[in-house]
């Protein structure tokens, strides 16, 4: 069994991914969306948060965890693996090795919560890897309400004016690469892509996932995702199926994350 975590639904991008390669598999999905956005958080409450939904996920037995958020994975990553015994994996390392695989002309762009942006944690793997790729991050904090609350359309005037305000400088940049540092923004994709014609966008959810499924293959199960949410679960059914493009069904709790 699979647990996956995020700060709200967008770490469904991610769950997208692995039922659709791994369709027998038993899926634990917490959403922490009372607490949503955590990129706006300090690191020590950002680890705090991540430790409680750790917690919660392995109350459920589950084998491996999948942090389906880019603030947690960039700044409480470590923290995590020392802590608990379990395989965890973040998406950050995912996302920077196909940034560096995609990129043509040595320059990507990065957007992300505050907190990912401020961490550096992108930028970091990605000249591990390829110390001659340059480039640039901008942090986007109105994008996770914005997707939370449905303006993710291109001809949305709110949603374009606030992506054309926020990518000003990687379109200047020139980056032809552009990482999605939170597992919200493919959401928004079709705006950023209007904005940012041609640029190829790194989907760190689906990577992430790819890699999990690498590492660990297909343990099997009955194919049942359950669903967790620190806040309306009316409201989390509502919206998750724009993630999932498909019903979430009645599988979908409310669970007091304070307790873990």
């Amino acid at each position: 069994m699979i647990g996956v975590f995020d700060s709200g639904m967008g770490g469904l991008t991610a769950i997208k991914q692995i039922v659709s390669m791994m369709p027998n598999e038993d899926i634990v999905y917490f959403g922490d969306t009372g607490r949503v956005p955590y990129g706006t958080r300090s690191k020590d409450t950002i680890i705090k948060y991540a430790c409680q939904d750790v917690r919660f996920l392995l109350s459920k037995k589950v084998d491996a965890i999948l942090i389906a958020c880019g603030t947690v994975s960039a700044n409480a990553l470590t923290v995590l693996r020392q802590t608990f015994d379990v395989p965890i994996y973040g998406v950050v390392e995912a996302a920077a090795e196909k940034a560096c695989e995609f990129t043509r002309n040595g320059k990507v762009g990065i957007i992300g919560t505050n907190a990912t942006v401020k961490s550096n944690a992108y930028v970091e793997h990605i000249k591990r890897i390829r110390g001659d790729i340059k480039t640039v991050s901008t942090p986007c904090p109105l994008f996770v309400p914005l997707v939370e609350n449905g303006f993710t359309d291109p001809d949305d005037q709110i949603a374009y004016l606030t992506a054309e305000k926020y990518l000003a400088d990687i379109k200047k940049f020139g980056a032809d690469t552009v990482i999605l540092g939170c597992t919200h923004y493919p959401i928004i994709a079709p705006v950023i892509s209007k904005v940012l014609p041609g640029v190829e966008l790194i989907n760190t959810g689906a990577e992430s996932a790819v890699r999990l499924f690498k590492e660990i293959g297909a343990k099997g199960g009955e194919g049942r995702v359950e669903y967790y949410v620190s806040d309306d679960v009316d409201s989390f059914k509502a919206a998750a199926s724009t993630f999932l493009e498909m019903p979430v069904g009645d599988n979908v709790f409310k669970v007091d994350i304070e307790k873990y």
